[in-house]
């Protein structure tokens, strides 16, 4: 169960950090060398994607989980 709950929250935390990573990219953030940068613009939303990606396996694991033990 602890596996399940690191991957949900860091899953949540790649997500988080890519969407700031987004924000500073498109320049609604300031203050830093990722600031209205392109890349950072494009690469953020697939971060946020890849860390959905990691909620969802360990959710996925999680209900599996909770099955076996219900059996």
């Amino acid at each position: 169960m602890v596996r399940v709950l690191v991957l949900v929250m860091g899953g949540l935390l790649v997500a988080v950090v890519g969407v700031v990573f987004t924000l500073q990219g498109v320049g609604l953030i300031g203050g830093s060398v990722m600031s209205g940068s392109t890349f950072w613009a494009v690469a953020g939303p697939l971060i946020a994607l890849a860390g959905l990606a990691i909620t969802a396996v360990g959710l996925r694991r999680r209900a599996v989980l909770q099955r076996r033990a219900i059996r």
